[in-house]
């Protein structure tokens, strides 16, 4: 699905990444950690092609990213559902407006698919909250409405950054047992997180790997996680 092969990004002069390789697969669930500014959130956008491989191979959906022309990039992210970590929203929509918005992007008729953004919206615990504001809302609210807004359009893979960095320790479970509830219904979920309490946990729910960048390079963590 997305493929990286000895990939290496350069920023201001030096390299952020270097020598990396990873292959998400169906069904696959990693985590990613390592310390701030190692570059977990510059791995996550060279997967979804926010950024592009100064060297190395990237594939995604059996594509060269490097060769892909901008519309073939717009129909590839579509595949790709991302949970980024400032959690943005267009604050004079409500959540559900906010939640539908891709579907709007890609030219989808919403009324036509209402029942599944209501669905969806149960699912996430938002269902009070619909017709919220995202002033309105709390930072766990917010985080599930972002996950609601990744998945909106039937993504193979859903990419996490630190989704669980500004809640509690409920809402972190929470957040994680939906994740875990994609990856059973067979996504490849990658989740950036520091929270090495939340990947112990994890792993004793779901068969996950994790990963660690560490001196710019990729490594599978040891058990003394």
């Amino acid at each position: 699905m997305i493929e990286l092969e000895n990939v290496a990004y350069s920023y201001g002069g030096g390299d952020l990444l270097n020598d990396i390789s990873l292959r998400l697969q169906p069904g696959s669930f990693h985590f990613l950690t390592g310390p701030s500014g190692a570059g977990k959130s510059t791995f996550l956008k060279l997967c979804y092609m926010e950024l592009i491989a100064s060297t190395g191979s990237v594939q995604v959906f059996g594509q060269d990213a490097r060769a892909m022309e901008r519309d073939q990039i717009a129909l590839a992210r579509r595949r790709i559902g991302v949970v980024h970590q400032d959690c943005q929203f267009l604050n004079h929509l409500s959540v559900a407006e906010n939640i539908a918005l891709p579907l709007t992007v890609a030219g989808r008729d919403v009324n036509s698919e209402m029942q599944n953004l209501t669905d969806l919206i149960t699912w996430v615990g938002l269902k009070n909250q619909q017709n919220s504001l995202p002033p309105q809302l709390s930072g766990g609210e917010r985080q599930r409405a972002a996950l609601a807004r990744a998945v909106i359009m039937g993504p193979d893979v859903i990419l996490a950054d630190e989704p669980t960095g500004n809640v509690d320790w409920e809402m972190s479970q929470r957040l994680l047992s939906l994740l875990i509830e994609l990856n059973r219904m067979g996504k490849a979920v990658l989740v950036a997180t520091h929270d090495l309490n939340l990947i112990r946990t994890a792993k004793n729910q779901i068969s996950a790997r994790v990963l660690r960048i560490k001196d710019r390079r990729l490594q599978l963590a040891g058990a003394d996680l």
